[in-house]
């Protein structure tokens, strides 16, 4: 029974964690002098039925009802290799490549999505690379990795339990979130640390070898920048240069980094079966500054930039233990941030969030569920004169069954349940909502 246990817990891990981040190590296993060239990939289609505070959207010709019954799916590419020196040595490359979003059509184009820019410009575009990051190093001297990749923050994260279901719960990376009418779901809340706010960007990363079960990693970047992103039209230092430490245009404060480093520590013991893994460190990046005028920033109704913003500025703890299949976590993150590790306005509260879940694996069978509160300054401005509360509170359930065919397929049932909450926010008229859905679905990865 162990031994089945084991088999079908590592098969949801393969299912439901993508290969870009799931290992600090060689994918695949190879010889010395040898390289092994892969192209792995991931498939997830559902359906799904959803309930939400704003099932309507109005506009100037009338109102528009949204279809509570939907369709999703996704589709990513992970291509690389993996290879060994004669003298022991591991290096290699790994890569996500997924398909786009897009606006709604009726499948015209051939399948290619099309996106209408601001300017009312439209351009197409069906595949992006999310990460993309070379690796080398050895076990008991540790790893580097250097390109578009998670850091430390994320890499040794524990107590987030997110390994049934779809496997995105609220991160609105494909899966069932995305069908949500953002305005009343949860957003990306700092309880992931997985997420593009910090996983997309350039940075340098390093992974200490294991040491009696002690391990930290450490990364650093420079800016919040990706692969080839600032650097189209850098002949000169403008707004859309990469490495700018300060800007004229409002809208770029409070959203565009730098220096952004991240540190954490991990003890894990193994012992009789059981397993227990402790982790924590911390997360600090700078906003750049703002150089413009005081009138360009009242006329973008930037009411922010006259006190600033605080740094980014985020602790991490959390515990989980394992045990006969079962395996129960918490993680808890504090500090001066918002939503998807935005920067807060001076003098607004900090943020506090929380997850406590589990899952339980049986022959084939995965039960999980999960938990998170978050506490966060959210849309409120100390400058402001209106009557904005001062917290955003956003709660959310995800409980969910998987049935594992096989290593390479997965069938799941996902219920979730979401409430945000703060009066005064533009984006909640209501000062409150809430939302709801259940999916069925099936995940594929080979």
């Amino acid at each position: 029974m162990n031994k089945l246990l084991l088999a079908t817990a590592a098969s949801i891990g393969t299912l439901l964690i993508a290969t870009s981040n799931a290992n600090a190590q060689p994918v695949k296993p190879v010889a010395p002098g040898t390289i092994i060239v892969h192209l792995n990939g991931y498939l997830q289609f559902e359906f799904a039925d959803f309930g939400s505070t704003y099932n309507t959207v109005s506009t100037t010709s009338g109102t528009s009802k949204l279809n509570p019954v939907t369709a999703n799916g996704e589709f990513r590419l992970y291509p690389g290799f993996d290879a060994k020196t004669m003298s022991g040595i591991d290096y290699g490359v790994q890569a996500e490549i997924r398909t786009g979003f897009s606006d709604a059509g009726v499948g015209q184009n051939g399948g290619k999505p099309t996106y209408t820019s601001s300017t009312g410009t439209s351009s197409q575009d069906t595949l992006y690379v999310r990460r993309a990051y070379g690796y080398v190093g050895m076990p008991e001297y540790g790893y580097v990795r250097f390109g578009q990749t998670d850091g430390a923050f994320a890499l040794l994260q524990n107590g987030i339990i997110e390994n049934f279901g779809d496997g995105g719960q609220w991160k609105y990376e494909g899966g069932t979130s995305t069908v949500l009418p953002s305005n009343a779901a949860p957003q990306l809340t700092l309880t992931y640390a997985d997420q593009p706010a910090l996983y997309a960007t350039d940075k340098l990363v390093i992974l200490s070898p294991k040491y009696k079960g002690f391990s930290g990693a450490f990364s650093y970047e420079p800016n919040s920048n990706g692969l080839n992103e600032g650097y189209l039209n850098n002949t000169v230092a403008s707004s859309t240069s990469a490495a700018e430490s300060s800007s004229s245009v409002p809208s770029d404060i409070g959203r565009r980094r730098k220096n952004t480093i991240d540190g954490m520590a991990q003890y894990v013991l193994a012992m009789h079966g059981m397993t227990v893994k402790l982790s924590g460190g911390m997360l600090y990046g700078a906003p750049i500054a703002y150089d413009g005028t005081a009138a360009a920033a009242t006329a973008a109704k930037a009411t922010a930039l006259v006190n600033g913003y605080d740094s980014l500025e985020v602790y991490q703890g959390g515990a989980q233990v394992t045990y006969a299949g079962l395996t129960l976590g918490a993680n808890i993150k504090a500090g001066q941030a918002l939503d998807a590790y935005a920067f807060k306005p001076k003098g607004a509260r900090d943020a506090l969030v929380y997850m406590v879940g589990g899952d339980y694996v049986r022959g084939p069978y995965v039960i999980g569920a999960n938990y998170f509160n978050s506490q966060t300054a959210g849309t409120y401005d100390p400058t402001k004169t209106g009557k904005e509360a001062r917290t955003l509170s956003e709660y959310g359930i995800i409980a969910a069954g998987n049935y594992i065919i096989g290593k390479d397929l997965s069938l799941f049932v996902q219920y979730m349940y979401g409430h945000r909450h703060q009066y005064g926010n533009a984006a909640l008229p209501s000062g409150n909502a809430q939302v709801q859905v259940i999916a069925l679905g099936a995940t594929m990865k080979w």
